[in-house]
């Protein structure tokens, strides 16, 4: 099943890309995708709230999408902020791999994907954008957003899309819980059965 594999850093079968033509900040851009990755046929539909949801991204300084696959949520971050640098991270080779790609299809300069290892710990980042992947565990997700929340600079907010017959209500309570009072965790909207979750760093 496409969901099995996924998640590993080198997927089973052959890496073979294929065309995709999906619309992104407003027009329609032609991309590559392949089998073993997330959503390899378009933009999932929490991906798709996601997108129409969130306001503008910082349009300078540091930008962050956790879990990039093929990368429509950095691809649009990149496009719609060309004077930032937009990092994007998978543990799957194969997105880093195609995000890279996807990138230079488009001509963006400023978009870095790699594996969350090879990202500048001391990095901070005014936006971040995320459609999690909840469907690796509890411990794994938990293990994943405190690794990447806390690195919110002064003032910037992560957002993260969430559907909520997968526990949306109950991560944004332990988000709460669990980020320091410099943080502080909202729900900003509902669509389509999905919830965007606001995670605001204080300026100081």
């Amino acid at each position: 099943m496409e969901s099995a594999h996924y998640f590993s850093a080198s997927p089973a079968g052959p890496f073979t890309r294929k065309p995709l033509t999906v619309e992104l900040a407003g027009e329609t851009r032609k991309l590559q995708t392949s089998a073993g990755i997330f959503s390899p046929d378009g933009i999932d539909k929490g991906t798709a709230v996601l997108l129409a949801a969130v306001p503008a991204p910082s349009p300078t300084g540091s930008l962050l999408d956790i879990g990039c696959g093929w990368g429509p949520i950095a691809l649009t971050m990149a496009l719609r902020a060309p004077h930032a640098r937009v990092y994007a991270v998978d543990v799957n080779e194969r997105c880093i791999t195609l995000t890279n790609e996807n990138a230079a299809l488009l001509g963006l300069e400023n978009v870095f994907a790699s594996a969350p290892e090879e990202v500048d710990p001391e990095l901070r980042f005014d936006t971040i954008w995320s459609n999690p992947p909840i469907r690796i565990g509890k411990d794994e997700l938990h293990s994943l957003l405190k690794l990447w929340l806390p690195r919110l600079a002064p003032g910037g907010s992560a957002w993260l899309v969430v559907q909520k017959n997968l526990g949306s209500d109950s991560l944004q309570r332990w988000l709460s819980g669990e980020l320091d009072a410099s943080f502080t965790v909202s729900r900003e909207a509902t669509s389509k059965s999905f919830r965007i979750l606001r995670v605001r760093k204080a300026s100081r």
